[in-house]
């Protein structure tokens, strides 16, 4: 699937899951636990962490109109992770006081850059559109520590404006993130395309105030309609 270019002037990224993932995520996990002396198998971590993220992220219920902020965000993916801890037993040899100050400190490690990688598509990508003189831009739910990890991962530059919720007070699915992007590019949504893998978070949202919106599927578990690669833009 190619998707056409024509008459867009500038294409807005979600970031995680889009342009960056953590794919050792499982055994991050596993090296804190084990240097807990809880020694948990791989993959039940990564089953847990596949429920969690579909259970509280991709079926989550909202408007965007809940308090957004680093703390909030904060809370909620400590939530997460104290879902997965529990899941794995923790609960059974820790009182409610360490899962909560672990799941805060894999808060911490999650969302600083070291974790992070590139999906292999997106540089060439962004060498590629940048170089057709199109405008890239972000509109990202993430931790407030966004712009380091793209800036350790060499590519914030390529990206202005870059919109992170917990920094403006908005969230998707909520479409006001999405009018703060175009008023701070100075952007059509018409000349517009946006490119993230939530259906409600991605599609539906920018659609609201009349910007395109392409899904990219990351993973083999994404379904509908959609992209597999940055490569099939233009």
């Amino acid at each position: 699937m190619n998707v056409s270019l024509q008459g867009v002037k500038i294409i807005l990224f979600d970031a995680g899951d889009t342009l960056l993932t953590i794919p050792g995520a499982r055994d991050i996990l596993q090296r804190y636990l084990a240097e807990k002396e809880l020694h948990r198998d791989s993959e039940k971590i990564g089953f847990l962490f596949d429920e969690a993220f579909r259970k509280f992220y991709y079926e989550k219920q909202s408007d965007g109109t809940e308090l957004c902020s680093p703390e909030s965000d904060r809370l909620f993916w400590a939530g997460i992770y104290s879902y997965v801890l529990n899941g794995l037993g923790v609960d059974e040899h820790h009182d409610e006081e360490i899962i909560h100050r672990w799941s805060h400190e894999l808060y911490d490690v999650f969302t600083s850059p070291e974790p992070y990688e590139l999906f292999g598509d997106v540089i060439e990508s962004l060498k590629r559109l940048k170089g057709a003189g199109y405008r890239l831009g972000i509109v990202s739910n993430f931790a407030p520590t966004l712009k380091a990890i793209l800036r350790h991962k060499g590519i914030l530059d390529y990206f202005d404006p870059v919109i992170v919720s917990t920094e403006v007070g908005l969230e998707k699915p909520n479409p006001a993130i999405f009018r703060l992007a175009l008023q701070e590019a100075g952007a059509a949504a018409e000349e517009t395309l946006y490119i993230g893998d939530h259906d409600k978070n991605d599609i539906w949202a920018p659609n609201q105030i009349g910007i395109r919106a392409v899904k990219i599927k990351r993973y083999a578990y994404m379904t509908g309609d959609g992209i597999v690669s940055l490569e099939e833009l233009g």
